[in-house]
């Protein structure tokens, strides 16, 4: 007997309905991590949580599935695709108020999001499981073998679809409720070619009413009084949620559910968080801050760090931020000018191992509270760091830990690290409590060993325009980090450094209202522009102005 191929083999019915299962269940998967990252965060326990739950639940549907197999007909797996596809729906509804209720459970922080996934997906991807034994029993092939082997085949080419398709076409062009819908009406679809030809009016009735549900959930979803402020633009990007929030007369730009980026409408010159006047610290690391002529941040943000350099600077900056749309919403609502800054989309270490270009300042900005790329906080991610600095370079890493305490953990390593590449490192918290915060940390390219005294002798000397004295006041005394593990390539722990910190109060101080970039003094004649940037970013903001760059 020759061996046949999938594309000359009629797919039967129990056939497609494995293969749609395939790709639902993983495009759940996917989209899964998106639904719950902006509540728990998208850290390793938040997907490792998820891989286990999809997992546990498909596999007590093929356990349960098998025992029943004997009794399987095309009609009950339709029925099961509908009531995938009505649970798709309460999911597309209702997801915001699960994440809300779960959340406030008792559990250590690392288990945190486990009631919530389980809630959520643990229904459909358990009936989901039913399918692949059902269709194996419904089989016309020669042989068990051979109908399971065409059963696992068609799962596992329907998962690499779903996987594909959610990842690189769907997440990047819909909303997360669109796209449940999409899986929803899939399952639907799927329900009634498994009755065809003969619909009697029960399959048809039923699929009409998940399909209205799956319609109402997508446009009667609940609207939530966001304590955060106004809404004025919001959208899934292919690495993070994003949106942008006026409180008053301040902007927020928020990725997964966390601050990175403030302005004041009103006064753009004010440093809303504090600790983005910490990034001139280095200006006062270097010799001479005049000599200070290119300059690169890693990480853009709502690029209020980049301008403020391109603007009080005779200097070129660079930006590396590896998202495009987080930089069209800076570009819309943070008023970014990319004639003041070179802006690069990829990944920050990538970039430098392409570039030859050599900095003066080298600005690490691009950590989250519980998520840290960790390929850019190890010794050869330093050392590289260090290669493309000037003889005299500084750098600047912005790191969220907090300075002392189990929470601690990661900054103490990071300190350590640094310090095995740098002959001198200096660290400032931008916190006077002892909870997670912006921890600075600075470090010279070439032996500086700068007291604190000398910090603030050279704050009074340079015109930098920004008074540096409260920040110079915060310098830390260097940690102890005799039990701190050194972070490199092939063993970076950044994650298990992290585990103290999850579900802790994270503080970011803010500046008070009227206190501007130049502290009360006269503008220089850099700032003099920042009042043109001003008006632009006053303007009131349409959220249809930004479309997202990849859709």
């Amino acid at each position: 007997m020759g061996v046949r191929s999938f594309s000359t083999d009629r797919l039967t019915k129990p056939e497609l309905a494995v293969f749609v299962s395939g790709v639902v269940s993983m495009g759940l998967e996917i989209l899964a991590v998106r639904i719950v990252a902006p509540q728990f965060g998208s850290h390793i326990y938040t997907v490792g949580g998820i891989l286990t739950v999809f997992l546990a639940g498909l596999s007590l549907g093929y356990w349960q599935g098998g025992d029943r197999a004997r009794y399987a007909t095309n009609r009950q797996m339709s029925r099961l695709l509908l009531a995938t596809a009505a649970y798709v729906a309460v999911v597309v509804y209702a997801s915001d108020i699960l994440l809300t209720a779960t959340s406030t459970l008792p559990l250590p922080a690392r288990y945190a999001s486990l009631p919530s996934v389980i809630v959520l997906f643990g229904p459909p991807t358990y009936l989901l499981g039913f399918i692949s034994p059902y269709a194996a029993e419904l089989s016309a092939a020669e042989s068990t073998g051979k109908a399971s082997g065409r059963v696992y085949a068609l799962g596992t080419i329907g998962s690499i679809l779903g996987s594909a398709l959610t990842t690189f076409v769907l997440v990047p062009a819909l909303t997360i409720s669109v796209i449940g819908a999409l899986f929803g009406f899939t399952l639907v679809g799927t329900a009634l070619a498994l009755t065809l030809p003969d619909v009697s009016a029960r399959p048809a009735i039923a699929s009409a009413i998940v399909a209205a549900l799956l319609v109402g959930a997508v446009v009667g979803s609940p609207v939530d009084f966001d304590h955060r402020g106004d809404v004025v633009y919001e959208t899934q990007t292919p690495y993070q949620q994003l949106e942008v929030i006026d409180n008053g007369d301040e902007r927020v730009m928020y990725l997964d559910g966390a601050r990175h980026s403030a302005i004041d409408l009103d006064d753009p010159d004010r440093h809303v968080f504090t600790y983005t006047k910490y990034f001139h610290l280095p200006m006062l690391a270097t010799d001479d801050h005049e000599d200070v002529d290119r300059v690169l941040f890693i990480g853009g943000g709502g690029y209020t760090g980049p301008q403020d350099y391109a603007e009080r600077y005779d200097a070129t900056v660079d930006v590396v931020e590896i998202d495009p749309e987080v930089t069209d919403a800076a570009r819309t609502y943070f008023g970014l000018d990319r004639g003041e800054v070179n802006v690069h989309t990829e990944d920050g270490r990538q970039f430098l191992q392409r570039t030859d270009e050599t900095y003066d300042v080298i600005v690490l900005d691009a950590y989250k509270k519980e998520q840290v790329p960790f390929h850019l906080t190890t010794v050869e991610f330093m050392e590289l760091l260090s290669d493309r600095l000037s003889e005299d370079g500084v750098v600047h890493a912005n790191v969220i830990s907090s300075p002392n305490g189990p929470a601690a953990e990661f900054y103490r390593a990071q300190y350590k690290t640094m310090n095995e590449v740098f002959p001198d490192v200096y660290a400032f918290r931008t916190s006077d409590s002892t909870e997670i915060q912006n921890i600075q940390l600075v470090a010279t390219n070439d032996e500086t060993d700068l007291s604190q005294a000398e910090f603030e002798a050279r704050n009074e000397e340079r015109n930098l325009g920004v008074d540096l004295s409260a920040a110079i006041d915060n310098k830390l005394s260097e940690p102890n980090t005799a039990d701190a593990p050194l972070l490199t390539d092939d063993r970076g722990e950044v994650d298990s450094l992290l585990d103290p910190m999850l579900g802790q109060r994270y503080v970011i101080e803010e500046t008070p209202e009227n206190a501007s970039r130049s502290d009360s003094e006269p503008p220089t004649a850099e700032s003099t522009r920042a009042p043109g940037r001003a008006a632009a970013i006053g303007e009131p903001a349409n959220p249809g102005e930004l479309r997202p760059a990849a859709s």
